[in-house]
């Protein structure tokens, strides 16, 4: 197996843990559906009862057959476990009982309607908590959806429906399910067997069919039903090909890639991916390669990320490669997320540039592959990109002096070394300078310093000595190779160099959240400790000033900070306001309050917002990039949720 074929490790660790987990637990199957009356409770009863021909102990926990007839000689043929009596509000009602499922332990337990409620006073206050412990104790679930229960199309099935949907069920479930399956019907025979009372009674019937069951809503929630379905075989293709190590592409659904740089032109890229993702309803991805070889002024970073930004904010998922070679990196990246199109700017060039130098879009082209490259060209705007170098990035002028007296030192190392050596054994000397200088991290003094041992042993130590000119044809052979090896050294040293970086800072990033979790964890349960204990952390992770912002009385008051003034302004209290009423970051960086010097973000949970931090980068001219901007928000969504922990405790307490 060739190296790009090999699976990659990481995947394979996830994978094999993933696949423990999963033989620890239960099986859990979904039975999806659109709507109620597509058959999932049918579906689902054929298919345990066939499970119980091939001998499977299979019991009925919950199925409630609605008065329709087909389901009730099903369950004729199953095993129902005995309901437990509920008292509540002068009523007894007949519910699931847990523990006396988990006792009777059977191979398979059928749980319909996985969104239920449970009544007051049982274990758990929905059935999908159930659910979820009969797995934990490893006993295999059937169950059924509609597609309106899942949280994170709550919003949207709202606005189809214009009602409110009360009784949902968290996407970790979905994300848990061994097969979802997809139980699907037409809106028109879903509207016929309303009316032959085989979805409900007579008189809910006529309800139903005035308020949710409308042609244009069933088509709707058709349409989120098959989406989510097709999301959720898209996430287990790529782990397969991921797991597999399989780098060709499977064209099961459209995927976007758009290359973004920090030119002007990107934002007309961005914006026409964002027109073609739409039309396809595909997922689209905005990349943009930090090349380790060039050294970008500040202002083209901060650009590139604002374009990055824009991406985000359109819709895409972006992400920052590391890497020399941009085509090589955005492609093998591709490939990895089954990327089926690739979208980059292509710049008009006079053809003898062309034919010197290599043009970016052709290269992408010759080796995408079964990758489609969309092209774009034009003038995109007026607005010059910003020059490749800055005046705050500095000519590294002691490290070129650095590779003078480099030269110079092993110049006279061989000469003491020449009465002893033959002529081609002291090219080993030079070598050995020019791999010092490579260490310094610098392409410009690695190559002067290849082009100085060239000619300083040309002169020195060639015949005729002393002039820059040779005559026997075999020293122009060593000259030239002498030249290659050292060019050779040279980038080896610095590919190893900034990959060392590159990992320095992968671990960096891991190792951040991993100590934010043991600090959180020492603090205990104290509030003061952990907002002090947090802010000094962020504040030295991210080279920043790092205030917390809590209500009290109607107002945002300052209950941490490290590196930070003591107070605020008006203008920033008001910003501060701003991003706890609404939960969305503001300051820095952002659309909104852009002029602020500082970034605002709002600590999140699932009550609303209960807090707000302030991060003031010492160096502003430097915009945190997308996975800085994801790994702060990741630790403050750490931090709030511990905030929210002991909160909880101290109302537990207070209550008890």
């Amino acid at each position: 197996m060739s190296e790009q074929q090999r699976p990659d490790p990481e995947t394979l660790l996830q994978r094999v843990q993933e696949e423990e987990r999963k033989a620890k637990r239960g099986k859990l199957k979904i039975y999806l559906g659109a709507a109620p009356g597509v058959g999932k409770t049918y579906t689902m009863l054929q298919d345990a009862l066939a499970q119980r021909a091939q001998g499977l102990d299979v019991v009925v926990g919950v199925v409630e057959s609605h008065g329709r007839q087909e389901i009730e000689a099903l369950l004729k043929n199953i095993e129902i476990l005995p309901k437990q009596s509920v008292h509540y509000r002068e009523i007894d009602l007949l519910e699931f009982d847990l523990d006396n499922a988990l006792k009777r332990h059977p191979a398979l337990i059928l749980m319909d309607e996985m969104a239920h409620a449970n009544a007051p006073g049982l274990r758990h206050i929905k059935r999908w908590q159930d659910i979820k412990e009969i797995l934990d104790r490893g006993i295999d679930v059937y169950t059924t959806l509609n597609v309106q229960h899942i949280e994170s199309l709550n919003d949207d099935v709202a606005q189809i429906i214009r009602a409110p949907i009360k009784e949902t069920v968290p996407d970790s479930m979905l994300e848990m399910a061994d097969t979802i399956e997809l139980v699907d019907l037409p809106p028109e025979d879903l509207l016929k067997r309303l009316q032959e009372g085989k979805v409900y009674i007579s008189k809910q019937a006529a309800l139903a069919k005035e308020h949710f069951f409308l042609k244009g809503n069933l088509i709707a929630l058709r349409e989120l039903a098959l989406r989510t379905t097709a999301e959720r075989v898209g996430a287990q293709v790529l782990f397969y090909r991921q797991g597999e190590g399989i780098n060709h592409i499977w064209a099961t659904t459209d995927k976007i890639l758009v290359c973004v740089g920090p030119g002007p032109e990107s934002r007309k890229l961005i914006r026409s991916a964002r027109r073609m993702a739409a039309s396809l309803q595909a997922e689209w991805i905005a990349v943009y390669v930090d090349r380790l070889q060039l050294r970008p002024s500040t202002e083209s970073r901060n650009q590139a990320i604002r374009n990055l930004r824009l991406a985000e904010q359109l819709g895409a998922n972006t992400r920052i490669l590391t890497g020399f070679d941009l085509v090589n990196e955005v492609l093998s990246f591709a490939r990895e997320q089954n990327v089926t199109q690739i979208m980059i700017w292509k710049h008009i060039r006079t053809r003898w540039r062309d034919s010197f130098f290599r043009n970016l879009s052709d290269e992408m082209l010759r080796h995408s592959g079964e990758i489609d490259i969309y092209i774009m060209t034009g003038v995109a705007d007026e607005i010059k990109p910003p020059k490749p170098l800055s005046l705050k990035d500095p000519i590294p002028w002691k490290i070129y002096g650095l590779a003078l007296a480099m030269i110079g030192a092993v110049t006279g190392c061989s000469f003491l070394l020449a009465p002893f050596l033959s002529a081609g054994n002291l090219i080993l000397v030079y070598l050995l300078g020019v791999t010092v200088i490579s260490l310094s991290g610098r392409a410009g003094p690695s190559f002067l310093a290849s082009i100085l041992s060239i000619l300083a042993y040309d002169f020195f130590f060639v015949p005729t000595f002393f002039y820059f000119r040779v005559e026997d044809i075999e020293y122009i052979f060593t000259l030239i190779v002498m030249l290659l090896v050292t060019q050779i050294i040279s980038k080896l040293a610095l590919f190893t160099r900034r990959q060392a970086a590159a990992a320095r800072h992968i671990e960096h990033q891991t190792s951040t959240l991993y100590q934010l979790s043991r600090q959180l964890t020492a603090t205990g349960h104290n509030q003061e400790q952990l907002l002090a204990a947090s802010v000094r952390y962020l504040a030295e992770v991210f080279d920043s000033g790092v205030m917390f912002l809590l209500p009290e009385n109607e107002d945002l008051v300052v209950y941490a900070r490290f590196r930070a003034e003591q107070q605020l302004s008006t203008e920033e209290k008001n910003i501060a306001q701003w991003v706890y009423d609404l939960g969305q970051r503001a300051g820095l960086g952002t659309d909104t309050f852009p002029a602020s010097n500082a970034l605002y973000m709002p600590l999140t949970v699932s009550r609303g917002t209960m807090g707000v931090l302030r991060i003031f980068p010492f160096k502003a001219e430097h915009l945190l990039p997308p996975e800085q901007m994801r790994l702060l928000e990741i630790c403050i969504n750490q931090i709030a949720l511990v905030l929210e922990r002991n909160q909880l405790r101290a109302l537990i307490e207070n209550a008890a």
